[in-house]
């Protein structure tokens, strides 16, 4: 039957033996392409997406997340999984880890880290693939979202320059058959049989299995808080063997009761005694002669308090949950008081579910305690019977308070897609007398969040996507890890912190030296170019730091893209004035290789040949004019074997060491210096290379020139023939 829900609020239902009995008086289905003859009563269909690339697992924006929906009056859920390797030297076999979760997102932890206070994870199914293929079978499956994520291993925390170094792509695909009831058939219950209550979820499953092959004993099966307002899939098996009929029957016991809704008529006659709950007073209890929604008189007890929620959407998997026309929820000890959390809109289940309540200590006994559950479904209600804060077929998440405890807080990272309550009571284990005329009122603070602390000091919240579907991940720094970058284990201390923000932004004012050198020798330009780049790669880099130790003077992303620009535009200068080209023409490379890098960048700044592609075409230019001079002059260009000496082969080599460190031994924990050392090379590499003056020109001359504000320093000099 439909869930026991009646109105806004449901009810309560204790089941004996069965709800609605989906039966099929078969074995479950076997797999597509078994080869036996197929049911005329059952449907096959594939579902599939577009295959991913995997990438080492390094955070959850690592691993490549499948959103699939299974249909209802599914029996029989078949998964098969492919890994496509690439060819080459790279590719090597290596293990795939896939999770399979129903409702919500897999909340995944390869790195074995630690999660954050106050929270609760759900577990997921785990499947390690060795081989190109796999496939497992899940015997009617609960119908509606169901994820799949996978990853490579954990990366080596090398910073790979993109497109430099040949990488062997590894594609995922996921591909989900499922098997359908067209015709489901609404049958009397019998013996022996075997009967499976609910459906399957991985990992957890709470499927109930009751075996009735006794046909003088009764079997009895009781469910506390069955779903709301679902249906609830019964199977039977005959225990008699294949082809034999068997008949049995089923008597089905249903208790229901009816939730007490606080209005807004109840909340202003409570309003003027909200004063005396503070106090111990208790306020105006339901019972069986109170009116329900209908204004009819109720035909039976209340069993739950039910507090209107006001769901308000704030951005996206961002919503707050709060009471309508109060801050506090009054619980009492004679029923528990229930709020109902809107999560089944399908986008909710990507963010994380915040959950804080808190009493006054000082209004409640040390003898008292107010206990709370969160459960996904239905909410728990046998608060004096039990305390397992588990309804039929899903486990909650227990809380207390007390006078010695007054708060507590709850985060459920991706909860499942679901309708979520809250339930509280107030219980006096100690001495039930005094839970007579308690009263307590429970503040609550109800979010849905992208990020639990927005990933805090040392994180970065990002927002990733899957077709139409969002979800919210931690990207931490510092050495921080852990789902919410709250696990310190590898943490860097504010020390490490200063000295790597000190040394990526000091080591650019070795800039200083090439800047002179060009101001010295009239390469105003080249001059210009150098201070651009020494100004934004400090600055972007005193941005990059995490927690205490950064200073951001402009958005993150424009510095970083002018770092990058600044260092590939500063190669590109240094390179073309060691040609010794004509002014005119060398001013002209100068703003076209400016563009194309501003342009390339635009389109990928981490791509590696958008950077060295021009660098490449400056030296081909470069060899070519020291060619034509060796060949115009009958000698080695440049002549000077001092110039060869002191200034030419140290260039070269800080210029090939810096290629070196960028291109293969930058690490995530190494960064802070070996990008230092980067810095100190390209800037020596520069002052090294960058041609001498003219013979004719006077050093400073250009300085001097401009200084005087009558004339700038010009030079028509075809520096071609210019004898170095």
């Amino acid at each position: 039957m439909r869930g026991a829900g009646t109105g806004t609020g449901g009810a309560a239902v204790a089941v004996a033996m069965s709800l609605l009995l989906l039966l099929l008086s078969r074995s479950p289905p076997a797999a597509a392409g078994d080869g036996k003859k197929s049911d005329s009563r059952l449907v096959s269909e594939q579902f599939s997406q577009a295959p991913q690339k995997l990438a080492f697992y390094n955070w959850y924006g690592s691993a490549r997340l499948f959103h699939f929906r299974v249909p209802p009056d599914t029996v029989l859920l078949h998964w098969l999984l492919q890994v496509t390797q690439g060819s080459g030297p790279a590719c090597s076999n290596v293990e795939t880890t896939v999770y399979f979760r129903y409702g919500a997102p897999p909340v995944i932890n390869p790195l074995g880290t630690s999660f954050a206070n106050n929270t609760s994870v759900q577990p997921s199914f785990l499947l390690k693939m060795l081989q190109d293929n796999a496939s497992f079978n899940v015997s009617y499956p609960a119908p509606g979202d169901w994820f799949v994520a996978a990853h490579l291993p954990p990366s080596s925390h090398k910073i790979e320059v993109k497109d430099f170094i040949p990488t062997c792509a590894y594609i995922f695909q996921p591909d989900m058959l499922v098997v359908r009831v067209v015709e489901m058939s609404i049958l009397n219950l019998g013996c022996p049989v075997h009967l499976t209550v609910g459906s399957a979820t991985l990992p957890g499953n709470f499927q109930k299995v009751l075996t009735c092959s006794d046909p003088t004993t009764a079997c009895r099966l009781l469910l506390p808080s069955p779903p709301w307002e679902r249906w609830m899939q019964v199977t039977a098996k005959s225990l008699a063997g294949p082809r034999v009929s068997v008949t049995f029957s089923a008597v089905v016991a249903l208790t229901a009761c009816r939730p007490w809704t606080v209005n807004l008529q109840h909340l202003l006659n409570s309003s003027d005694q909200s004063s005396n709950t503070s106090t111990g007073t208790p306020l105006p209890s339901p019972n069986t002669h109170d009116l329900d929604q209908s204004g009819k008189a109720g035909s039976g007890p209340f069993c739950f308090r039910s507090f209107p929620i006001l769901r308000e959407d704030m951005d996206v998997v961002s919503v707050r949950f709060r009471p309508l026309d109060r801050i506090s929820v009054l619980v009492q000890s004679d029923m528990p008081s229930v709020m109902q959390l809107h999560l089944n809109t399908g986008m909710d289940s990507g963010g994380s579910l915040s959950i804080s309540v808190s009493i006054n200590q000082t209004v409640i006994a040390n003898s008292t305690s107010v206990v709370a559950c969160v459960t996904a479904g239905s909410p728990f209600l046998s608060f004096s019977t039990s305390l397992g804060c588990t309804t039929a077929f899903f486990q909650g998440y227990p809380l207390s308070l007390s006078a010695s405890s007054p708060t507590a807080n709850l985060s459920i990272p991706y909860p499942e897609t679901d309708n979520w309550y809250l339930s509280l009571q107030v219980l006096c284990p100690e001495r039930p007398e005094e839970c007579v005329q308690a009263s307590v009122l429970v503040e609550t603070t109800l979010y849905l969040v992208p990020c639990l602390n927005d990933c805090g000091p040392y994180g970065q919240c990002l927002l990733l996507r899957r077709h139409s579907y969002l979800y919210a991940g931690c990207s931490c720094r510092a050495g921080w890890r852990g789902w919410s970058c709250t696990d310190n284990s590898t943490a860097q201390t504010l020390a490490q912190q200063k000295v790597a923000t000190l040394l990526l932004t000091l080591s650019n004012l070795l800039f200083l030296a090439p800047i002179a050198i060009s101001v010295h020798r009239c390469l105003l330009v080249e001059a210009s170019v150098y201070a651009y780049t020494m100004f934004f790669s400090t600055f972007y880099h005193a941005c990059d730091q995490p927690g205490g130790a950064v200073l951001c003077i402009l958005n993150y992303d424009t510095l970083q893209y002018c770092d990058f620009l600044g260092s590939g535009v500063s190669i590109w200068v240094t390179v073309l004035s060691m040609a010794r080209l004509k002014a005119s023409l060398k001013y002209v490379l100068f703003i076209l290789g400016t563009l194309i890098f501003a342009m390339s960048l635009q389109l990928d700044r981490r791509a590696a040949w958008n950077t060295m592609g021009p660098c490449l075409f400056a030296i081909v230019v470069m060899v070519t004019m020291w060619v034509y001079r060796c060949g115009r002059r009958r000698h080695c260009y440049p002549p000077s074997w001092q110039r060869w000496v002191f200034y030419l082969l140290p260039g070269l080599s800080m210029a090939a060491l810096a290629l070196t460190i960028y291109v293969s031994m930058m690490t995530s924990e190494n960064y802070y210096y070996t990008h230092s050392i980067w810095h100190m090379l390209l800037a020596g590499s520069a002052a090294f290379l960058l041609p001498p003056r003219d013979q004719h020109a006077e050093p400073w001359a250009c300085a001097q020139k401009l200084s005087c504000r009558y004339e700038i320093c010009k030079n028509h000099r075809d520096e071609l023939y210019t004898v170095t």
